[in-house]
């Protein structure tokens, strides 16, 4: 199966030829996948180097004269480094773009810590009028990417990922789909933990929903589960732990409810390892959020 980020280049050199307010900006990575697409466009494929700065900067003029820029880089370099300019140029001017990022969290442990991003979505959460989404397979991201790129002059964070689930979902980028129902809690999974989520919760009695757009939060698709379910919530994210309880507690302001934040831990791993030791070493693999989760229900189970 192709990679989110194979996918991501065809669609957006097809867009290029469809639309010619789209323009793409690139800091070095990723440019060799879009040679012929710079060869027919070459005044709306721009390769300003390893300025990641610039990069926001450049996205934020092209937006001014009416274009739809598509950023890419590593997520590190996309948001945490160029921070400044994601705050000032696109948000301050109120000028709209489509970040799309690949690396996720740790999605390359051997080019160290300075290509992981686990605090992404929780840095973006810290300004406004941002949508933010986190396709769990390559046919959900070539769908974010489309509604992305037509969302107007929208500011979009789309979060790619070599992690995948093995089968993709339809999805409308809005809201969140139910894929189990039971009456024992509800466990959003987003992204590409829905595959170890529903590995980690088979038998239990818990509803769980799949979430590919976090920002805006679909608080009232978990306020339908909750009603059934109960409002004992538990989310699992594939960034930092905990990104979205503030969002969770909005959504059920009003009810008494308890919720666990699972995610990437805090604390940097400096041994780099495999994904996959990575995905165990924060406790996203089906065992350790089979142990998690149980912990977290069982109080509900004696109660009942």
């Amino acid at each position: 199966m192709d990679t989110m980020r194979d996918r991501f280049a065809p669609v957006v050199s097809r867009l290029l030829d469809e639309d010619p307010r789209v323009a793409v900006v690139l800091a070095e990575i990723g440019k060799d996948a879009f040679r012929e697409a710079m060869a027919r466009h070459p005044d709306r494929v721009i390769n300003v180097g390893i300025r990641e700065q610039l990069l926001v900067g450049a996205a934020a003029g092209l937006a001014l004269t009416g274009l739809r820029p598509v950023v890419h880089t590593f997520a590190s370099f996309l948001v945490e480094r160029p921070f400044e300019q994601v705050k000032l140029d696109l948000g301050h001017q109120d000028t709209g773009a489509v970040l799309v990022s690949a690396a996720a969290s740790f999605d390359w442990p051997a080019g160290g810590y300075t290509h992981m991003a686990p605090g992404d979505v929780a840095l973006l959460d810290t300004l406004d009028g941002w949508t933010v989404q986190v396709p769990g397979h390559p046919d959900e991201a070539e769908t974010l990417l489309r509604h992305a790129v037509a969302a107007g002059d929208d500011k979009v964070y789309v979060r790619l990922s070599v992690q995948a689930n093995r089968q993709g979902r339809p999805i409308d980028g809005e809201h969140f789909v139910t894929v189990r129902e039971g009456r024992g809690g509800v466990v959003v999974a987003v992204g590409p933990v829905l595959d170890s989520v529903l590995a980690a919760t088979e038998g239990l009695d818990m509803t769980v929903l799949y979430a590919t757009t976090v920002r805006p939060f679909d608080a009232a698709g978990l306020r339908r589960a909750t009603e059934a379910a109960g409002t004992d919530v538990v989310l699992v994210e594939p960034y930092l732990a905990g990104t979205s309880t503030r969002a969770v507690s909005e959504a059920l302001a009003d009810v008494p409810h308890r919720i666990l934040g699972l995610g990437v831990g805090r604390r940097e791993l400096r041994r780099y390892g495999t994904i996959e030791e990575h995905v165990a070493a924060h406790g996203l693999d089906p065992a350790g959020l089979r142990e998690r989760i149980g912990r977290f229900v069982a109080p509900a189970r004696r109660a009942g």
